[in-house]
């Protein structure tokens, strides 16, 4: 058994991590108290309760933890990673804090400077299914964001390959439940707000946006992406489109991605004329992608279904722990 700490295991994503972890055959979860953490108990009682410790280096290193989570805001990301990493333990950080490769980049989209741009120039980008060769070795991962997952899952192999007319333009409207925007509350996802109603928000401005650019390749003004909330807890649902000229059936498109995700054991593709739903994916680490051609206009349709709180946050963060923990991929996900 390794002991692994969860920071933020009162958020949704944290919460989500420590019911996962509580199931992997070689973890143990361990409860870090920060800021609004600190204080209470947790809600259910266990016959051996998880171990709590403060959020400090020297806990870090009086606990043996292997590996730290980080399912903080961004800028408590960039205040702890430097100090659990000079503690002798490696970090998973949730947030956006170590996504973008440059501090210009991040200020100009979290609209804030970032304090840690030694360790944004040293942060691998933990989607594992580009990016596994750099995660076994990275102290420090950025787990991606939900919608980056979906988009990037969907749109590489085929970018990759050139069959979408760049030129004409991708769309990708999104939609997804309230969890994504965390648990601190706001007026806009309180319930009166959310039941019954569907709404676009961060229009033009989605701070996942330059997530899809840099791991796509794509170009912003290539781009066009539209942040939606379902009245659900959980669950994106991404709709695609774009023209593919090249192409003459559904089944083009279904090979490219056969290609891609032969061996990944969390991609599952959809025979056309089936689609994905959120009800498929719900409590799962599984993106799941289904595709639509209509050959006399080359219009292409692509649809990628994850759960945000699992593929899209907690699962995904597991998969990076897995390999650079030297564990099978899937351990305590499947």
């Amino acid at each position: 058994m390794q002991r692994v700490g969860i920071v933020g295991y009162r958020g949704y994503s944290g919460a989500e991590l420590v019911h996962l972890l509580h199931r992997h055959p070689h973890i143990e979860p361990v409860l870090m108290d920060h800021r609004e953490d600190a204080g209470g108990t947790p809600a259910i009682r266990r016959a051996t309760p998880p171990t709590r410790i403060p959020c400090t280096g020297e806990a870090v290193h009086q606990q043996a933890l292997a590996l730290v989570f980080l399912a903080t805001p961004p800028d408590v990301s960039m205040e702890l990673a430097s100090v659990i990493l000079a503690s002798g333990a490696r970090v998973v950080d949730l947030s956006g804090a170590f996504r973008l490769r440059t501090p210009e980049n991040y200020t100009a989209w979290y609209k804030e400077p970032h304090t840690q741009p030694e360790l944004l120039a040293e942060a691998v980008y933990g989607l594992p299914e580009f990016c596994r060769h750099l995660i076994p070795a990275a102290r420090l991962v950025s787990n991606p964001g939900c919608y980056p997952t979906a988009a990037n899952l969907a749109l590489r192999p085929l970018l990759e390959a050139g069959v979408i007319d760049r030129a004409s333009g991708i769309v990708c409207d999104a939609k997804s439940g309230v969890s994504g925007a965390g648990r601190k509350p706001s007026l806009k996802t309180s319930f009166c707000e959310v039941t019954g109603n569907f709404s676009a928000y961060s229009i033009l401005h989605h701070r996942h946006v330059p997530e899809v650019l840099q791991i796509s390749g794509l170009a912003e003004h290539e781009f066009s992406f539209t942040a939606q909330l379902l009245p659900l807890d959980r669950g994106i649902l991404e709709t695609i489109y774009f023209r593919a000229p090249s192409l003459s059936a559904a089944e083009d498109l279904l090979a490219i991605y056969e290609r891609q995700y032969a061996a990944e054991p969390f991609v599952r593709l959809f025979n056309p004329p089936h689609m994905p739903d959120l009800r498929g994916v719900a409590r799962t680490n599984f993106c799941d992608i289904g595709v639509a051609f209509d050959a006399p206009t080359k219009r292409a349709v692509i649809v990628s279904a994850i759960d945000n709180l699992v593929k899209g946050a907690a699962g995904q963060a597991i998969q990076n722990m897995n390999l650079m923990l030297g564990y099978p991929e899937t351990e305590g996900l499947l």
